[in-house]
């Protein structure tokens, strides 16, 4: 048994030493090594030899086994330093070429927007006040005058959460909690995302909504148009035609719809090239916010005297402002991370 240990031994050792990857190393371990290897068989077949020769042969097979078990760790280490080696000689970096420079972000189109649309406001004397993605169907609906089976809950195209719980649909509940905690004079803006089931070239699934809101003793129409007619021209230009076009919102009353001059056509219509225009089909106008007086049931909601107070409200998505001063076809560019659409914005 002797002469056949010295033999095996010397057959791992020149297979070991001709091994030259780690597959072929853990090919040989298993060979040899393995629960069905070649050494371990050898030491299950001891019970078949007699008693007196086991000792001398089984401390025979563990040095055997312990040998290459330290020449599988020892070859594996080399080969490990040998490609350490070949990655540093063949990876290492010329430090006399020229560095490469890294691209620098832009702030993106819709927060450019926001944040105008926010200074805008701010210099008007606005505040901003935020709440919750996730909405309780009270504020969301049943306190913005939109009981359970008011018809214009379907115009919302709503994601539940629960029973109770929304994807808020619009900023509006925030106007709601502020009223709740506070008194009048306010002046609130609530900028954020919103949520709806809808999907287009014109519509998202997600989306950015401002709403806004004056409640004082003698607010009227005349200070909704005021303020909307200057955050207009602020936003697009100074001498933009405007016009207010009676509409209806449930916590609203009464209520209207702004239009604007269309940013293409002029107004006309029809551009240069006598065809009808592709932005405002025509029209000459492009719907940009609504707004309106609210509701004396609102005021009723959060424990206001319509009596004594009275007030407006407007909402407008960012994204449909940031379409028509950038000249934007299909709103979900502005969410696909495309760096050949967003780059075009660096220098704004």
């Amino acid at each position: 048994m002797q002469e056949s240990l010295e033999t095996l031994r010397e057959e791992i050792l020149d297979r070991v030493a001709h091994c030259g990857s780690e597959p072929e190393l853990d090919h040989l371990r298993v060979e040899y090594l393995g629960r069905k290897g070649r050494i371990t068989l050898l030491l299950r077949g001891l019970r078949e030899i007699p008693a007196e020769e086991r000792p001398q042969a089984g401390e025979q097979l563990n040095r055997l086994r312990q040998l290459v078990e330290e020449q599988l760790e020892a070859r594996l280490a080399e080969l490990k330093a040998r490609e350490k080696e070949r990655i540093l000689r063949e990876e290492r970096v010329d430090i006399t070429l020229p560095g490469s420079r890294w691209e620098r972000g832009q702030i993106h189109p819709l927060t450019l927007v926001m944040d105008e649309i926010i200074d805008v406001f701010l210099g008007m004397g606005f505040e901003i006040a935020r709440g919750p993605d996730i909405e309780d169907d009270y504020h969301n609906f049943e306190a913005l005058n939109m009981p359970k089976d008011h018809p214009a809950r379907d115009m919302q195209d709503t994601f539940f959460v629960s029973q109770e719980r929304v994807l808020r649909t619009h900023t509006s509940p925030v106007q709601i909690r502020v009223m709740e905690s506070r008194k009048p004079p306010l002046q609130i803006i609530a900028p954020g995302a919103v949520y709806r089931h809808d999907d287009d070239a014109t519509h998202s699934p997600m989306f950015h909504q401002v709403e806004g809101f004056m409640v004082d003793g003698h607010i009227s129409f005349a200070d909704l148009k005021g303020v909307l007619t200057h955050f207009i021209r602020r936003i697009f230009r100074a001498e933009i035609k405007v016009r207010f076009r009676p509409s209806f919102f449930p916590f609203t009353e009464p209520s209207a719809e702004i239009d604007i001059e269309c940013m293409l056509c002029g107004g006309k219509g029809i551009p240069k090239d006598q065809q009808v225009c592709r932005v405002c089909r025509g029209s000459g106008w492009l719907e940009i916010l609504g707004a309106g007086m609210i509701d004396p049931q609102v005021f009723r909601f959060v424990g206001y005297d319509p009596e004594k107070v009275s007030g407006f409200a407007f909402g407008m998505g960012v994204e449909r402002i940031a379409m028509l001063k950038f000249g934007i076809e299909d709103i979900r560019l502005f969410f696909q991370n495309d760096i050949r659409f967003l780059r075009q914005f660096a220098c704004l």
